[in-house]
Order: structure tokens, then C-alpha cells, then sequence
């Protein structure tokens, strides 16, 4: 029997992202394509799938036993707490106030050196650093550890790696505004814990969160931008393409060249020797 047409467009969109080296939701996939098959038998009622043993659907929103302002009150309140980053880490992985942990397998708070001069920040998780735990390790990390290479920069010696969010979103979409909004008081701790002297913001989503802007990554990368904690903590922000966007467009490698160069000649004048 031919495939459907719905079929035929997702064994296509999976074929593309490969090509492009995005991490794949297989998972979601499936579930997608179960959705675009014909039903041969009446589904379950819901006490009937409870007896067999079926897994419920995960729930996509926040517990609406407190609110927003409550969920971010908290997560100031354990950010504040911690006094050094691996209880920072703790925090974060006992932190229920984000859906997103509910759909994700591992929290990914960090990964690299805690008392690098320069930090990196992404938007968030992908499949691999899903499954792995720890931020940047998929094909994207893979080009961002070559990009941070090129101008001395190493997660094992000189640089600190972590995201504006730390659980994976499904299928990668981008973080909503309150999946960031819960994320960003511990954010900020880190910054203050690990006192970095540059910050290189990878991706659109991270700047535009960190920066409080609609100003897309075409303007914000090419220039320093100064960021404060709320805590006093000031450190200059150099915007860049996310390492995803250029596997897609490799023609904008020149501008991120450009960028990481940059980073290297504020941290010459800062005297940071790499």
C-alpha cells in the first residue's frame, strides 16, 4: 500500500534534518506519525488504559498549584541558597517549576571549567545533551569546541558551557517566555557565582532573553553588549550566531569568525592570557 501523504512529509523532514545534522526526536516522531495513520480500533477509555498499564500523555503545563510569580519567587529563593555552582546544580535539578523537566530525560545545567574567564551560554538542551546530560554535545557542540578552539578557548581548561534553559523542549522548538522566566533567577546566580570576564551568547533566543530585546541576532551579534546581574554583577555579553544555525548556513562561518575575534581581542585587553 502507498504511503499517505503526511507519512511521505515526515520521512521527509527527517531525511532534511539529518542533512543538516539536527539532533532528531524519534520519539516524537513516532508519536507523529501514529497521529497521521487511519485508527483501525476505537481508542481506550481513559480507566481502560489506566488498568492496562498505559502510559498517560505528559502534561504540558505548569502545576497550577502556584503561580508564575510564585514558581519564580522560588526558584530566586534557591538560586540565593546556593553558595558555590555544584549546590547551584543541586538547586536546579530539584527545581519542579518548569514543565519542560517533565518531558525531558537528564536536567543539563553545565559542563566545562568553574572558574573559566569565559562562559558560554546557549538557549538549551538538544536530543544528545538530553540523553548525556550535559550542555553542547551534539553536532553543534562539536562546532562550537572547534569555533572556541580557534581562538585558545577549551571547556577543559578556560571556558564554562550552560544554557538560558535547562531542559529540552520538545522537538527542540524554542523555550517560551515562562520556560525562561523560571530558568533566568538561576541564570543570573551563576553568573555571579562564576564571575566570568566575557560571556559569548550563542543563538538568538539566549540573547534576546539575557539582553531583554526583540533586536534579533542579525544586529545584536558583531558588537559588545553590557549586562548586570541583579545582584551588581557586570559583564560585557558578545552575541553570536547559535553553532546549529551555521551546520545549517556555513556561508555565515566568515561572521562568527569575526565575533569569536572579538572575544579575543576584549580579553587581550583585559590581560587574560589563553
Amino acid at each position: 500500500m502507498p504511503q499517505n501523504a503526511p507519512s511521505v512529509a515526515l520521512q521527509a523532514l527527517t531525511e532534511w534534518w539529518e542533512e543538516m545534522g539536527v539532533d532528531i526526536d524519534h520519539t516524537e516522531l513516532r508519536a507523529l506519525s501514529a497521529q497521521t495513520t487511519p485508527q483501525q480500533t476505537p481508542a481506550k477509555p481513559e480507566a481502560a488504559q489506566a488498568q492496562s498499564g498505559d502510559v498517560a500523555p505528559a502534561p504540558r503545563r505548569r502545576n497550577k498549584s502556584k503561580s508564575l510569580h510564585d514558581w519564580i519567587m522560588e526558584a530566586e529563593s534557591l538560586a540565593a541558597a546556593a553558595n558555590d555552582l555544584p549546590s547551584l546544580k543541586a538547586a536546579i535539578e530539584s527545581y519542579e517549576g518548569c514543565d519542560l523537566k517533565k518531558l525531558s530525560n537528564k536536567t543539563v545545567v553545565y559542563d566545562g571549567t568553574l572558574d573559566a574567564p569565559v562562559m558560554v551560554l546557549g538557549e538549551g538542551p538538544g536530543g544528545q545533551e538530553d540523553r548525556i546530560g550535559l550542555p553542547f554535545v551534539g553536532k553543534a557542540g562539536q562546532l562550537l569546541d572547534k569555533m572556541l578552539t580557534a581562538i585558545n578557548l577549551d571547556r577543559k581548561t578556560n571556558t564554562f558551557i550552560s544554557n538560558v534553559n535547562y531542559w529540552r523542549p520538545p522537538g527542540n522548538r524554542n523555550p517560551e517566555a515562562e520556560e525562561l522566566a523560571v530558568c533566568r533567577p538561576f541564570v543570573n546566580r551563576m553568573i555571579d557565582l562564576a564571575q566570568p570576564k566575557v560571556i559569548i551568547v550563542a543563538g538568538g533566543v539566549a540573547a534576546k532573553s539575557l539582553l531583554d530585546t526583540k533586536t534579533g541576532i542579525m544586529r545584536l551579534r558583531g558588537s559588545e553588549r553590557p549586562f548586570e546581574t541583579p545582584a551588581g554583577t557586570r559583564v560585557p555579553i558578545f552575541p553570536m550566531f547559535h553553532p546549529a544555525y551555521l551546520l545549517r548556513r556555513p556561508q555565515d562561518k566568515s561572521r562568527a569568525w569575526r565575533d569569536l575575534l572579538l572575544v579575543q581581542s576584549r580579553l587581550a585587553e583585559m590581560g587574560i592570557d589563553l
